[in-house]
């Protein structure tokens, strides 16, 4: 099942910077070879659900490795049933609906 995330991942206990926490997590999803795009507050991530959720995993993984005692992220998830659609798809969709107005 293709699945379609939002990840943002905080390490507690590290400080105010969190940079070097998210540039592990992206070298993890680049190695996953996972379509993403980093963002702001978070991270979207689509492709099959068990590479994706492992990904996850190893995302925290890294995080831990660096010296995050505890970490709390917040996971946004996404499916569809009827057709595939990427999250690349989504922004320009709304986008053309105003348009139309």
């Amino acid at each position: 099942m293709q699945v379609s995330v939002d990840l943002c991942v905080v390490p507690l206990g590290v400080g105010v910077s969190l940079a070097p926490y998210v540039a592990a997590c992206q070298e993890v999803i680049e190695a996953a070879g996972l379509d993403h795009e980093l963002g702001p507050n978070g991270t979207a991530i689509e492709g099959e659900w068990e590479a994706v959720f492992a990904c996850v995993r190893d995302c925290h993984d890294a995080v831990h490795r660096l010296g995050a005692p505890r970490i709390y992220t917040t996971l946004k998830v996404n499916t569809r049933a009827d057709r595939e659609q990427s999250f690349r798809e989504k922004v320009p969709s709304v986008e053309a609906s105003r348009g139309q107005r």
